[in-house]
């Protein structure tokens, strides 16, 4: 009997401390989220990007020019860290140099550039439309008639750095029927750097982005209305602009 009341006395703290164990650890608070930082800067990084691009194509941004990353973090009302990681992904698309100790110089361009770049993306793209004038029903390149309208409407308010987006967006649009998501990121960049200003030149002009713009109607039209010969004469003639 004795023996048995205490194995009984044993076991119970035993269990008693088990339970403590429990009910300690169920009541020990959740660990607090991770802070989502990374996303913030990310997101501060992609804004800032978008900003300095379209600085870029308006003209704010002088070919020539050096610019600080602590300059342009005041200029945006942000540290300089994001336009510093920024500014590194405009070097990677060729918009910009890294002058070491001073900041980044806004590329150069000239016409012969801009014109190999024209090339090029004359050899991707035009064989594609082509063939997509062949198999895509008229009433899909329909679907694309406000992303023409909106480069319309850029171009007629003269605002090039919104054209510069509507135009990409409308050029990603057709590709994309291609269903080859590698053309059109490659396409993509190299219409991007397509737009980066001339060394010399007017930031905006007016006639170019109102007529350039003017292409893409035209080629909606002539898309759905299955004109193959209009289609390949719009498309060449489309590339030797110097905004298309």
């Amino acid at each position: 009997m004795h023996d048995a009341r205490s194995e009984s006395a044993h076991d119970e703290p035993a269990h008693d401390e088990s339970a403590c164990h429990e009910q300690t650890h169920s009541d020990r608070p959740a660990p607090a989220p991770l802070a989502p930082r990374p996303v913030q800067r990310h997101s501060v990084r992609g804004q800032i990007l978008q900003a300095l691009r379209a600085a870029l194509v308006g003209g704010d941004l002088t070919p020539g020019e050096v610019y600080s990353a602590p300059a342009l973090g005041e200029r945006f009302g942000v540290s300089a860290t994001p336009v510093r990681e920024a500014m590194q992904q405009l070097a990677t698309e060729g918009a910009v140099e890294v002058v070491p100790n001073r900041g980044f110089r806004v590329t150069e361009r000239t016409p012969r550039e801009l014109a190999e770049l024209a090339e090029v993306r004359a050899l991707l793209e035009v064989p594609v439309m082509l063939r997509l004038a062949r198999t895509v029903p008229a009433a899909r390149w329909a679907e694309l008639r406000p992303l023409a309208e909106a480069t319309s409407a850029a171009a007629a308010r003269g605002d090039r750095a919104h054209y510069a987006e509507a135009d990409r967006a409308f050029h990603r649009a057709v590709l994309s029927l291609a269903g080859n998501a590698q053309l059109v990121a490659v396409a993509d960049d190299l219409h991007r750097r397509s737009q980066w200003p001339l060394t010399s030149g007017p930031a905006t002009r007016h006639a170019d982005l109102v007529a350039d713009a003017a292409e893409h109607t035209a080629l909606l039209d002539a898309l759905v209305a299955q004109d193959l010969t209009v289609v390949r004469s719009l498309v060449r003639e489309h590339f030797t602009g110097s905004d298309g």
